[in-house]
């Protein structure tokens, strides 16, 4: 048996795994599976979107101060596609708020906002990975009790054929 056999149901209260059906223990197993890997997907999303404003940090600490109005540089349309443009301002720079809506900040409110959100992200993640392990470790607990039924259904039916051919011969 293995060291926890218990699960939370939705309301906090816990559920003998050992006395639910296989089949029932193959079904929770898949939803399991599921959950994982829709969080997974999360998690991967929530870590592409730090890393692009921990880039977007970067680019305002080396490139936008210390450069002149007038300068040319490629400005991004997509993570593909640049087109060539000049530098209008070094003081006010144009911040992706979310949704295709841009807002023209300082320097310094721009690094504020995208330090907040690299925060932010980095804790969203914290959590995520900790519903990961639970979720992980649930997953664990019934693919190990399925593993005992399905021994358990096998071992039985094998002595079932036994004594039927024994009983017939």
């Amino acid at each position: 048996m293995p060291p926890k056999a218990a699960a939370a149901s939705p309301d906090g209260q816990q559920i003998d795994l050992t006395s639910l059906p296989s089949q029932t223990l193959l079904n929770i197993k898949r939803q399991l599976d599921s959950e994982l890997s829709t969080l997974n997907t999360s998690f991967t999303s929530l870590r592409t979107a730090q890393s692009r404003f921990s880039s977007c940090l970067q680019t305002l600490a080396a490139g936008i101060s210390n450069r002149a109005s007038g300068t040319p540089l490629l400005v991004p349309l997509t993570t593909s596609l640049y087109v060539p443009g000049t530098l209008a301002d070094v003081d006010k720079v144009m911040v992706d708020v979310g949704t295709g809506f841009y807002v023209e900040k300082s320097v310094k409110e721009a690094e504020t906002f995208y330090k907040g959100k690299v925060g932010e992200l980095g804790a969203n993640l914290k959590d995520l990975e900790k519903i990961l392990e639970g979720k992980g470790q649930n997953l664990r607990i019934v693919e190990e009790v399925l593993r005992q039924k399905m021994a358990q259904e096998q071992s039985a039916g094998a002595k079932g054929a036994k004594g039927a051919a024994v009983a017939s011969g």
